[in-house]
């Protein structure tokens, strides 16, 4: 797993081939990663399936009830598979994209 912090967010990439590796390796993570809003890289060469990423959806929660944001970036994938609540797109330029119209909607109260 390679961290990389960026400008508004912390950029998590998959490096690892198998998903309980991966899964394994952010929970270990995670307390370092709470405080910042999370964009989640999965490769599309990973082999995880739409139920790998959904266990991924507790943090989104975690995350969006500290006022922050969780994005998943996934080539491919029905998002109409996902909970509307969980942010999953298939480009970094819109996971940006949906971190900062999050960041409004929090200074508006939503």
């Amino acid at each position: 797993m390679k961290i990389v912090q960026k400008d508004h967010y912390k950029l998590v990439s998959s490096e690892e081939t198998s998903f309980d590796d991966f899964l394994k390796n952010f929970e270990q993570e995670y307390e370092n990663l709470k405080d910042s809003h999370i964009v989640l890289e999965i490769s599309s060469e990973n082999n995880f399936t739409e139920q790998n990423i959904l266990l991924f959806l507790k943090y989104a929660d975690i995350q969006r009830e500290n006022g922050m944001s969780f994005v998943v970036i996934k080539k491919g994938v029905e998002v109409d598979n996902f909970p509307e609540n969980f942010n999953i797109v298939p480009t970094l330029i819109e996971a940006e994209d949906v971190i900062e119209m999050e960041d409004i909607q929090r200074d508006l109260g939503f």
